[in-house]
């Protein structure tokens, strides 16, 4: 996660009204939002395929679980 050190511009009311950041950490900003937005941050959950390998089939377990309830 990011780190950015930001400062909240308030109004006479103490009301949020502006955030200020640096000015390297608002291109560091934009260049995740344009990598978000080719979407080459978005990761590639396919090799995750068959990764997870569970004891017992997940539809039983939900049968079990929810006859534990009555």
């Amino acid at each position: 996660m990011l780190s950015i050190n930001k400062q909240i511009v308030t109004d006479a009311n103490n009301r949020p009204v502006a955030v200020q950041v640096s000015y390297s950490d608002w291109l560091e900003i934009e260049r995740l939002l344009r990598q978000r937005q080719n979407g080459s941050a978005t990761p590639d959950v396919a090799r995750l395929a068959g990764s997870l390998k569970l004891p017992q089939d997940p539809l039983e377990y939900q049968d079990r679980t929810r006859g534990e309830w009555h």
